[in-house]
């Protein structure tokens, strides 16, 4: 799975002046396991909402961003602050990574699976599949395709995860094939909310949802020919009853 950084942060108002200027800093943990390698610790200065300097633990010294920034990140780095806040991954980080890390993992909503099917805009076969996983976390997914038990590593693309602005995310896998009596073709989706992987098999009959659809399209046809006909039969009728009058 594609891996993802969690973040915590904690942030430090240091100075608010009448005149309406902020000088605050910003410390943060990027972390995507519990291992010290996959942990960064930074800590970041703004004024007026421009970070002016930064210390990253996995550059391990302060980077200026302004002309202010610059001249303090040196003088930081040649002094104790720097040292200090070497040590900060180690004091804040892996202190609170286990415990968050922990926390977020049991938070997780299971996805659905939608097939259809449809025909590639280009390419060596004639159909193609898609499978769309949708409303799942945390954001790694593993989606992959099986024909008649065996994973299909060919004329396979897939969209990256998409957000959906909810804290749910959305994915789309598509599948070129050449269509073969009495094959089996599936979707097999692995996620953290599941205890085992989701496996949906493909039905190429139309589903319920489209058959009603037909029907009723069919009925109305049906119907507007029969008003159509009854119509006209009335009108030819009239049409016989009539008498001419001669006019002088």
């Amino acid at each position: 799975m594609a891996s993802s950084f969690l973040r915590f942060s904690l942030l430090f108002i240091a100075v608010y002046t009448a005149d309406g200027f902020w000088n605050y800093a910003v410390t943060r943990c990027d972390f995507n396991s519990t291992d010290p390698k996959d942990i960064r610790y930074i800590y970041s200065m703004f004024y007026n909402k421009l970070e002016i300097a930064r210390f990253d633990s996995s550059v391990g010294r302060f980077v200026g961003y302004t002309e202010f920034g610059v001249k303090n990140a040196e003088r930081w780095n040649s002094g104790p602050e720097v040292v200090q806040r070497r040590n900060e991954k180690e004091r804040y980080c892996l202190n609170h990574v286990g415990p968050f890390y922990k926390a977020v993992l049991t938070k997780s909503a299971e996805p659905y699976v939608v097939m259809s099917s449809t025909t590639p805009p280009a390419g060596k076969h004639p159909a193609m599949l898609v499978c769309s996983v949708y409303d799942f976390y945390p954001k790694q997914i593993r989606v992959s395709w099986r024909r008649d038990g065996q994973e299909v590593t060919s004329d396979v693309t897939s969209t990256d995860e998409l957000a959906d602005a909810d804290w749910y995310y959305q994915i789309h896998s598509h599948l070129e094939y050449t269509p073969r009596s009495g094959e089996k073709i599936s979707c097999v989706v692995e996620h953290a909310s599941l205890k085992e992987p989701l496996v949906t098999d493909w039905d190429p009959s139309m589903p319920e949802s489209e058959r009603n659809k037909i029907a009723i399209g069919t009925s109305g046809l049906i119907l507007g020919l029969i008003l159509s006909l009854a119509g006209f039969i009335y009108y030819k009728r009239k049409a016989r009853g009539r008498i001419l009058v001669p006019t002088n």
